[in-house]
């Protein structure tokens, strides 16, 4: 499902086959809010004006719009899941809130296009010049792929 943005709202793309219409709603608000369109390229559009819509709807009645996502939520983990989260803050010196936070950056942000490969040279008196190499991939394997004399 494509997702569409605008003014810090979220919405869906969908498509009614059975309708033969482009359709979606603006996610993560409790307010229920549609848009269609007769096709994709005008969707979008669409979308903007349903959010456009909904705030001066709001404005209009007096009623706050909701924003998408308050970055609050209850999470349910194994109690040792539990505390060995709370250790780790602990030996951080951060707050259980933070370590949280960075768990789910790291795991949201992750990028597995990256390859981080990492040459040394170790130079010794007795020895000739070796070029080493390592991945990550397959840990502290270490691997000689040159000699310089």
């Amino acid at each position: 499902m494509a997702i569409l943005s605008y003014r810090g709202y979220e919405g869906t793309a969908e498509i009614d086959e059975e309708r033969l219409v482009c359709r979606g709603k603006i996610l993560f608000i409790n307010d229920l809010v549609t848009y269609e369109a007769g096709d994709p390229k005008n969707l979008q559009k669409e979308f903007i004006a349903a959010v456009e819509d909904y705030l001066e709807t709001c404005k209009e009645i007096g009623k706050e719009p909701q924003k998408p996502l308050r970055g609050q939520f209850n999470v349910r983990i194994p109690p040792e899941l539990h505390k060995a989260a709370v250790l780790r803050a602990a030996k951080d010196g951060v707050s259980l809130n933070e370590l949280v936070t960075r768990a789910i950056d790291a795991f949201v942000h992750v990028r597995t296009d990256i390859n981080h490969n990492v040459q040394v040279t170790i130079t010794a008196q007795e020895e000739s010049m070796k070029t080493l190499i390592s991945s990550s991939a397959v840990g502290q394997h270490w691997e000689r792929v040159a000699n310089v004399q």
